[in-house]
C-alpha cells in the first residue's frame, strides 16, 4: 500500500478522538432547504400531498366534425360543432380556441423570430425559410352559434377569442360552429404532421394532426392557456368526446383516433373477417396486405368514402390516410378487455414494419401499464411517417424506413423501435395524465423517456437506449453553462431541447429509482402519481409532492438540484488516510515501524551518493564508530516488553477486544466540485480479492455541501477505493473517483479521410461478404 498513508496511532483514545473531530461548517447551506416559494400554495383544488383536492374541477369540450381530405390539392376542409361545458366556479364571457396551423401562415411569428445567417452557398430550402412562399394557415369561412348566427371573434395569431352572446355561467354549456380549410404542408420539409409524396407511384401518404380549431385549457392554475404556438412547445388541451366523419378517396385506408363506426361501408367482407380474427391472434394478422395496397397504388379511384370514428374522453384527435396503407393488428388482453394494437404502413416500410411495429405497440402497452395503469382506450396505433415521430390519443406517427433493397442499419432498426415505444407511450403522458406541454415539456417528454428506457430494457438485453443511463447525460450536464437551462424552464426558452426536456429528467428519474429511493418505493409513488392524475391536468408541484407523499421521502434537495439549477455531479476523492490501532506490543509494532521507514522515499542526494561515494569516512576508519552507529532502534528489549505488559493490564476488556480485532480505518475526504449533492457510493476492493459496496445517504452533505470527511471501518486491508463504481450518479468526471488514482489509457488510430455519404449498412456488407465467399 505505497500510495496510502500508513499512520499508526499510539492509543485507542487518540483514534476515537480523530473520528470525533467536527468539520468546519460551510456557509452555503441551501442545498437542502425546502421547496416552499418555488411551489404553488396548496388549496382545495390541489393538495399539499400532490393529489387533486376535494373541489378539483376541469372543463370539457365535445366535437362533432365533418372533414374532407382533398387528394388532388392536398387540402383539408372541415366543419365542426364544439360544445363547451363550464365546470369551473367562474362565469366566462369568451372562449379561447387554438389555431395551431396558423404557425404555417406566411406572416407567422415562427418565421419572424427565427434567427438566420447567410453563407456563400444557399439552398432553396434556406431561401424558403427566409421568406416563406407556402401558406399553411387556417382559412376561416365562419364562426357561428348553434342556430347559424355569426359570432364575434378575434384572431390573435395562433389563438382565437370567441365572444359569447351571454355569460356562460358555472354548470352551463354552449355550442358553436366553425368552418375552415387549409393547405397541407409537405412533411419532408419539416412539421409534426403533413404529407409525403412517393414519386415512384405518384401517391401521397397523409399524417394529419392539429387540423381543426381546438379549445384551449382553462383551469385554476393559468386561467386560459393562451400562450402562442411557435412550433416547439406542444399542446395543452381539454378532454372531450369526438365524432368525426372523414371523407377520403374510397381506395384509401384511414387510421384514426377512436373506434371505426361504419366498417361495413369502408371495409370489404374479407377485411372485416381478418380484423375479427386479429382480436384473439397471438401474432399480428394482416388485414390489408401489400398486394392489395400495390393494386390500389396503380388504379387510383376517383370516388369518395366517409369513415366515421368516435372517441370518448380524449384530449385530441388525429388520423392518417393513404391508398398505400398495409394494415395489421393483434389483440392485447387487459383483464376481460381486449385492446387492439395496430400498425399502418406502406410497402416502403417493409420488412421492418411488418416484423416489428405491432409487436412493439403491444409490448409498450404491457410495460407502461405495469408501471402506471391499465391502458384505458380501445386501440393503440402506430402509423408510418418518415418525417416525424409524433403522438396523439390512440394513434402516433413514427419514422424508420429500410433501404430499397430491404436491408437496414442497426441505427434504423433500434431508432424505429425506440420511436414507436416513445410515441405509443405518450398515450400515458400527456394524453391521459394531461400535463401542459406548452409550459413544461419535461412533464410529458421526460417522464415518457424514462418509461421508454424501462420498456426498451425489457425488449432486449443490452438494448442501445439513447436516454436513461446516468453516464449518457454527463457530457451535457458538465458542458458550457451558458448554453444549459434548468429543467424548470418554459419550453420555448430551453437550450439543448432534447437533453433538457428528454434526457436529463429521464436520467433523474432513473437515478431516483435505482440509487436513491429504490425500486419498491419509487414504483409505488410513480404509479400513485399516474393514477391520481389520470384524465386530469397535473402541474410540476403535483408530481413533486406526490412522489414524496407516496414514498415517505423528502426529495426537495433532489428537485432543487436537478430541476431548478444547472449544477452537475462531480464528486471526487480528495484525500485518503489509512490507520490502524496500535497494539502497543513491541514485537508487532517495531517490525512494522522498520518496514514503514524502509519504504519512505529517499532524497536524491542519498540515492546518488550510494554510487558516487561507495565508502563513507566512518567505514574507512572504524575508530570513529560508537554506540549510536551500532544501535538498532527496532530491536525489542526488556524495557519494551515490561512497558507493554503494564500498558495491556491497564486496558479494559472492550479495549482489549478492539486491539484483538485489528480493524482498518480509512479516513476519506470527498469534495463536491460540481455543486449537485448526491449520495456517496464507495466500493472497497481488498487485497484478498474480495470487495464490498458502502452507500452513504445524501444528507451527509447537509452541513457542508462542498467537502465532507468520513471514516470507514473494514476488517480487511484495502487495495483500491472507487467512488460511484456502477456509474449511477451521472458523475461528469470519473478520473477523481479512484484511490490510488487510475490512469485510463486511450487508443487512437491513424485513418484516411473518407468521402461523405451514408455508405453501406451492416446487412449490405454481410451480403457482399457472403457473395465473395461463394
Amino acid at each position: 500500500m505505497n500510495y496510502l498513508k500508513n499512520l499508526i496511532l499510539g492509543t485507542l483514545v487518540m483514534m476515537i478522538a480523530s473520528v470525533a473531530i467536527a468539520q468546519q461548517p460551510n456557509t452555503n447551506q441551501n442545498k437542502f432547504r425546502q421547496l416552499k416559494q418555488e411551489l404553488a400554495t396548496p388549496n382545495v383544488y390541489r393538495t399539499a400531498s400532490g393529489a387533486p383536492g376535494h373541489e378539483y374541477w376541469q372543463q370539457k369540450a365535445d366535437y362533432v366534425m365533418d372533414i374532407e381530405l382533398d387528394d388532388e390539392k392536398q387540402r383539408i376542409y372541415g366543419e365542426e360543432t364544439i360544445t363547451y361545458y363550464n365546470n369551473s366556479p367562474d362565469p366566462l364571457k369568451y372562449i379561447w380556441v387554438q389555431l395551431d396551423q396558423n404557425m404555417r401562415a406566411k406572416d407567422s411569428d415562427t418565421y419572424k423570430i427565427s434567427t438566420s445567417k447567410l453563407s456563400d452557398r444557399v439552398t432553396s430550402g434556406t431561401l424558403e425559410r427566409l421568406e416563406p412562399t407556402f401558406d399553411g394557415g387556417f382559412k376561416l369561412d365562419y364562426v357561428k352559434d348553434a342556430n347559424g348566427k355569426d359570432l364575434p371573434h378575434t384572431i390573435n395569431k395562433t389563438m382565437m377569442r370567441v365572444d359569447l352572446p351571454m355569460v356562460l355561467k358555472p354548470g352551463e354549456s354552449y355550442a358553436f360552429k366553425i368552418k375552415w380549410w387549409y393547405n397541407i404542408n409537405d412533411g419532408l420539409k419539416g412539421g409534426r404532421s403533413g404529407y409525403e409524396f412517393f414519386p415512384e407511384d405518384e401517391n401521397y401518404m397523409y399524417s394529419i394532426a392539429q387540423f381543426y380549431p381546438r379549445v384551449a385549457v382553462y383551469n385554476e392554475v393559468e386561467g386560459w392557456q393562451n400562450k402562442q404556438f411557435l412550433g416547439r412547445g406542444e399542446f395543452a388541451l381539454t378532454f372531450g368526446d369526438f365524432t368525426v366523419n372523414i371523407t377520403v378517396p374510397d381506395d384509401h385506408i384511414v387510421a384514426s383516433t377512436g373506434v371505426l363506426q361504419n366498417p361495413e361501408k369502408v371495409l370489404t367482407k374479407e377485411q372485416r373477417k381478418r380484423y375479427e380474427e386479429s382480436k384473439t391472434a397471438s401474432e399480428p394478422v394482416i388485414i390489408v396486405g401489400e398486394e392489395e395496397a400495390r393494386e390500389k397504388e396503380k388504379t387510383k379511384s376517383s370516388k369518395k368514402a366517409t369513415w366515421t370514428y368516435k372517441a370518448e374522453n380524449v384530449r385530441d384527435f388525429a388520423f392518417a390516410s393513404s391508398r398505400k396503407m398495409i394494415w395489421d393488428a393483434m389483440g392485447v388482453k387487459f383483464g376481460d378487455r381486449t385492446v387492439m394494437a395496430m400498425s399502418y404502413y406502406p410497402k416502403e416500410g417493409n420488412p421492418l414494419w411488418g416484423q416489428y411495429s405491432t409487436k412493439v405497440v403491444a409490448h409498450t402497452l404491457k410495460v407502461y401499464s405495469r408501471y402506471t395503469f391499465d391502458y384505458p382506450y380501445p386501440v393503440a396505433i402506430s402509423t408510418h411517417a418518415s418525417f416525424t415521430g409524433m403522438e396523439y390519443p390512440m394513434i402516433c406517427f413514427n419514422f424508420g424506413r429500410p433501404e430499397k433493397d430491404g436491408t437496414y442499419s442497426e441505427r434504423t432498426k433500434y431508432g424505429m423501435i425506440g420511436v414507436i415505444i416513445h410515441e405509443v407511450g405518450h398515450n400515458y403522458f400527456p394524453m391521459i395524465v394531461n400535463s401542459d406541454e406548452r409550459q413544461w415539456t419535461w412533464m410529458d417528454e421526460g417522464l415518457n423517456s424514462f418509461l421508454q428506457y424501462l420498456t426498451e430494457q425489457e425488449w432486449e438485453r443490452d438494448y442501445p437506449s439513447r436516454r436513461g443511463p446516468a453516464w449518457k447525460i454527463t457530457s451535457y450536464m458538465g458542458g458550457d453553462k451558458s448554453r444549459i437551462s434548468p429543467i424548470m424552464t418554459n419550453s420555448e426558452s430551453i437550450y439543448q431541447f432534447g437533453n433538457n426536456a428528454y434526457g436529463k429528467p429521464a436520467t433523474a428519474l432513473n437515478i431516483l429509482r435505482e440509487s436513491i429511493m429504490g425500486r419498491e418505493l419509487f414504483d409505488f409513488a410513480f404509479k400513485e402519481y399516474s393514477q391520481r392524475w389520470m384524465f386530469k391536468h397535473p402541474t410540476p408541484a403535483d408530481f413533486f409532492r406526490t412522489m414524496e407523499d407516496a414514498s415517505g421521502t423528502d426529495l426537495d434537495w433532489f428537485w432543487r438540484g436537478w430541476f431548478y439549477t444547472t449544477d452537475h455531479v462531480d464528486i471526487g476523492i480528495k484525500d485518503v488516510k489509512w490507520m490502524q490501532l496500535s497494539t502497543g506490543n513491541p514485537e508487532i509494532e517495531k517490525p512494522l515501524a522498520e518496514k514503514r521507514d524502509a519504504e519512505k522515499p529517499k532524497y536524491i542526494t542519498d540515492v546518488v551518493n550510494e554510487t558516487a561515494i561507495p565508502e563513507m569516512m566512518v567505514d574507512k576508519d572504524k575508530s570513529l564508530r560508537d554506540f549510536y552507529n551500532e544501535y538498532n532502534p527496532y530491536k525489542v528489549d526488556a524495557l519494551d516488553k515490561k512497558a507493554y505488559e503494564s500498558y495491556y493490564k491497564s486496558l479494559s476488556d472492550k479495549e482489549k477486544e478492539y486491539l484483538k480485532q485489528q480493524k482498518h480505518f480509512y479516513e476519506i475526504t470527498f469534495e463536491n466540485i460540481g455543486g449537485l449533492v448526491m449520495p456517496i457510493v464507495v466500493q472497497f476492493e481488498y487485497v484478498d480479492g474480495s470487495s464490498e459496496i458502502r452507500r452513504i445517504p445524501v444528507e451527509i452533505w447537509k452541513i457542508n455541501s462542498e467537502e465532507v470527511t468520513k471514516v470507514f471501518v473494514t476488517d480487511k486491508e484495502v487495495k483500491q477505493i472507487t467512488l460511484d463504481p456502477y456509474i449511477e450518479m451521472a458523475d461528469v468526471d470519473t478520473e477523481n473517483n479512484y484511490f490510488p488514482p487510475k490512469v485510463q489509457p486511450t487508443r487512437f488510430e491513424l485513418y484516411k479521410q473518407r468521402s461523405r455519404g451514408r455508405g453501406e449498412n451492416t446487412m449490405q456488407r454481410a451480403k457482399r461478404a457472403e457473395s465473395m465467399e461463394r
